[in-house]
């Protein structure tokens, strides 16, 4: 596992993009942890196939900037808006999210389930990434999945522009039924 390199500027830990590389099946649980809550615009997935490559942009949450003790906002509801500014009280928003491209290379075929391919407006949310030695799969909410049969773990991972600031952290129930944030 790689990622980017201490080169001596004033970044704080955990501020410069991600840059990562999965060659074996612990690397690749490293970047499913990165991506755990991307989301996935389904216009943004295409396998090359001539290049055996498969390739995807997702909007992330970085989970490696996400302070330890933020209580969760409330749900907004229906009629809830979204503005520019931060919190009603003027508190900066706690979160962030960033673009990063993901590339899974020596790809020989790609099967889709749960997925209408001609809905190019859907929005994926990636849970996790699960592999065998010859296929990863890609597993989303919704018992959506994508499985890469593959000839080896080759995944290069990379932060894209500037992250952005979020008020909202992804949250998952414990046990079946419960409803987020309350577990």
């Amino acid at each position: 596992m790689s990622d980017t390199p201490d080169n001596g500027d004033e970044t704080t830990a955990g501020s410069a993009p991600l840059r990562l590389r999965a060659l074996d099946a612990d690397d690749l649980q490293t970047i499913a942890a990165c991506l755990q809550d991307a989301l996935v615009p389904l216009s943004e997935i295409a396998f090359l196939k001539a290049e055996r490559r498969f390739v995807m942009v997702a909007n992330r949450f970085r989970w490696e900037r996400a302070p330890a003790e933020v209580p969760v906002p409330p749900v907004p509801g229906p009629d809830a808006r979204f503005t520019e500014r931060d919190g009603e009280d003027g508190s900066e928003a706690p979160y962030q999210r960033v673009n990063c491209g993901v590339c899974f290379d020596r790809v020989r075929a790609v099967r889709f389930k749960g997925l209408d391919m001609q809905r190019k407006s859907q929005i994926l949310n990636l849970l996790t990434l699960q592999s065998r030695p010859d296929a990863i799969t890609l597993i989303f909410a919704g018992g959506a999945s994508i499985r890469l049969e593959v000839g080896g773990i080759r995944c290069h991972l990379e932060d894209l522009g500037e992250p952005w600031p979020t008020r909202w952290q992804p949250t998952h129930s414990d046990a079946e039924g419960d409803p987020p944030g309350q577990s």
